[in-house]
């Protein structure tokens, strides 16, 4: 077996067990609360330690998954949706999508869009009065602690600079249609060039906690 299938196949072994422990998780939560969910971005939020830093008494569930796709999470509703039956959900899903380098940006984005839309429209079917709150797709870094691997090559063909702020214009467009919200908090998190800044980032993409306790504070008027 080649090595990324084995990598491949490790990933959906621990994304499924992930999911499996949300399901259990959330026959104990409690309803009407905050829910984060999405892929990586949302899963590696540390917001429970950043809210009890900032004295923050909010009860928020993060039901993120790393390497999820649109269409994973269209699989997986009820673990990272519905069975929170949260007031408000904050949801940043999609980039995973944008980064798939076998396909043109404009093909990649429309079919992450369509299933973004079922994925919205499930919500307001079974959540009509939820909040809903669509998160702009954060920065990248594409030079500055990038790996030297053909996998980061790929990576960054779609999911870039100059790509990603047409996908949010796109998802703003999409809020719009569906009458959600489109927020921004990615101010702060830039450098003069526009890329994500070197210290906040591990490898160009995820973020440690400094990039995240800036975009805390610009989401916190919406908490």
């Amino acid at each position: 077996m080649e090595t990324m299938e084995i990598i491949q196949g490790f990933m959906k072994k621990e994304q499924q067990e992930k999911i499996e422990k949300y399901r259990v998780l959330n026959e104990t939560v409690k309803k009407g609360k905050i829910l984060f969910t999405g892929s990586s971005l949302m899963e590696q939020f540390p917001i429970h330690e950043l809210m009890m830093n900032e004295g923050l008494g909010l009860t928020i569930y993060n039901r993120g998954v790393g390497g999820f796709t649109t269409s994973d999470m269209l699989e997986n509703m009820e673990e990272q949706i519905f069975g929170t039956e949260p007031s408000k959900i904050f949801i940043n899903i999609g980039t995973n999508d944008i980064s798939d380098a076998s396909r043109s940006f404009e093909a990649v984005l429309e079919s992450m869009l369509e299933n973004y839309e079922r994925i919205l429209t499930q919500i307001k079917e079974r959540l009509p009065e939820t909040e809903v709150y669509m998160m702009a797709y954060y920065p990248v870094n594409e030079t500055d602690k990038v790996p030297e691997t053909e996998w980061a090559g790929e990576m960054f063909a779609n999911r870039n600079n100059r790509n990603l702020p047409i996908a949010n214009e796109a998802v703003k467009k999409l809020a719009e249609k569906m009458g959600y919200h489109y927020i921004d908090v990615n101010a702060g998190l830039c450098d003069e060039r526009g890329m994500l800044r070197r210290e906040f980032t591990v490898e160009g993409i995820h973020m440690y906690a400094n990039g995240y306790q800036v975009v805390l504070k610009n989401l916190k008027p919406y908490l």
